[in-house]
């Protein structure tokens, strides 16, 4: 294996002729019909349906946070528009651009994601459609699936490719990481490469036995011990801690009308306590855990949960913000389910909520099996400079993207011990060379610096994100 990547990168600094070498100065060079000293502001603000809402400074970028006109509906744009927030952080036109979105909110505040650090580029960020503020007004709810998100990616890089005219490459985490794979299925020719962090692929909604394998090898046996019993125990204690959950919810002026009751309430944080430990945590972390639940107190077992799950999380105010997120797991993503075999069933009264549960009940939703099947059929069959990057604790990676004999020049790479945060940073030696060298040549850059397989951009402590991309909770 080690010689076969070794041979793959020597073969990627013979291959072709890259794009010219790029510098990282501070030009403003403008697309067609601008001039060499069209300021970068209005050049943005020229494009037919963008709107300034702020700039922010930052140390050798501009930072613009914008709104965008979309259609509602890019079947029928002429039935109503929205207006989409998306950022720019803006180095050079002469450098490539990064085209990211989390899959949810957009952060208004400057932030570099991996691949615009290696390739030391432009980043333009999209808030995914029907998160507020970026959601129509009334909500057709019809109108949030993966293909109108990928026809709004598409109008974006449309309009900002005559600015930014050097190579694309999308990307985006978890969430993000799927979105990024379905815009390359729907538009196969914008985008130069695709790097997506941690995307799950649940391809049959109800078949979620991977799941169980998963939890059943995690980590080490001592550490799912502990976990499995915190989480027994939680629900053993189940009345004196709902006391103090309804204090907690009165306090905080939480309701649980869409998921039902408290009691729902507290199953599903509870139930949601081992997934997110491994999803956010490493192994290291497990000392953390308390070592004998049985012994321990009601406030210690309190404390684990409400840190690993949080309490907050399926209140009516927790499940609020993450309703499109809910939708699309009960439509087209799908949702896992699980087993709990070191839990007695007389212990556990609803098991996990489905999506349905998770939505408000004027909201119509019916499950499209097909949608998933669609995308994965065509990574499989058709992927072209995708690289999908899993951690190895990571239980979102137990259903993941997998590549067939039609793919070409994509990867799928594990990165060890790590969790819902794995990067190409995390990846054995081999791999992180030749995944960073691929990103390059995708990018355009010199043959040299692909070579060197190195990031471009010098670590900006302030800049790069390295947080783990968070799910609403921790499960649908």
């Amino acid at each position: 294996m080690r010689k076969a990547l070794r041979w793959l990168l020597a073969l990627m600094v013979l291959i072709g002729t890259l794009g010219s070498a790029a510098t990282a100065g501070a030009a403003t060079a403008a697309g067609p019909g601008a001039t060499a000293t069209t300021d970068i502001e209005d050049q943005l603000l020229a494009v037919p349906g963008m709107s300034l809402i702020q700039e922010k400074p930052y140390a050798g970028y501009r930072y613009f946070v914008l709104n965008y006109t979309q259609p509602v509906d890019h079947r029928h744009p002429d039935r109503g528009t929205f207006q989409q927030r998306i950022t720019v952080l803006h180095k050079d036109t002469s450098r490539p651009t990064v085209f990211y979105t989390g899959g949810y909110n957009v952060s208004t505040n400057p932030g570099r994601r991996e691949p615009t650090q290696i390739v030391d580029g432009n980043q333009v960020s999209m808030e995914y459609r029907f998160f507020t503020p970026s959601r129509p007004s009334p909500a057709d709810w019809s109108k949030l699936d993966i293909w109108q998100a990928a026809g709004d990616q598409h109008r974006i890089y449309t309009a900002l490719k005559k600015i930014y005219t050097k190579n694309w490459i999308s990307t985006g985490g978890s969430k993000g990481g799927m979105t990024a794979t379905y815009y390359e299925r729907f538009y196969p020719g914008d985008m130069d490469g695709v790097v997506a962090y941690v995307a799950p692929n649940d391809v049959v909604n109800d078949e979620d036995s991977a799941y169980d394998r998963f939890f059943a090898t995690v980590g080490t046996a001592q550490c799912r011990d502990r976990l499995n019993a915190v989480q027994r125990e939680a629900l053993v204690r189940r009345a004196p801690l709902e006391k103090k959950y309804e204090a907690y919810a009165a306090e905080n002026g939480y309701t649980f009308t869409t998921i039902g009751s408290l009691d729902r309430a507290y199953e599903a944080v509870v139930l949601d306590y081992v997934w997110g430990f491994w999803q956010y945590s490493l192994l290291s972390d497990c000392d953390k855990i308390p070592a004998d639940a049985a012994t321990a107190t009601d406030d210690e077992i309190w404390t684990t949960v409400d840190t690993i799950s949080g309490f907050s999380a399926y209140a009516d105010q927790g499940l609020e913000t993450y309703t499109p997120y809910y939708y699309q797991a009960g439509t087209q993503l799908g949702a896992p389910t699980i087993r709990f075999p070191h839990i007695e069933k007389r212990y556990i009264r609803y098991g996990y909520q489905p999506p349905r549960n998770l939505v408000p009940r004027d909201i119509t939703m019916k499950f499209q099996p097909r949608a998933m099947r669609d995308v994965d059929t065509w990574v499989r069959h058709n992927a072209h400079h995708m690289l999908f990057v899993y951690g190895q604790n990571d239980p979102w990676g137990a259903e993941r993207f997998r590549l067939g004999k039609g793919a070409k020049d994509s990867y799928v790479f594990t990165a060890p011990g790590l969790n819902h945060g794995a990067n190409v940073a995390g990846l054995v030696a081999d791999q992180k060379a030749l995944a960073t060298a691929r990103i390059l040549e995708w990018a355009g850059v010199a043959a040299d610096a692909v070579a060197r397989a190195k990031p471009l951009a010098a670590f900006d402590s302030r800049l790069d994100v390295r947080d783990v991309e968070r799910e609403p909770a921790l499960r649908p």
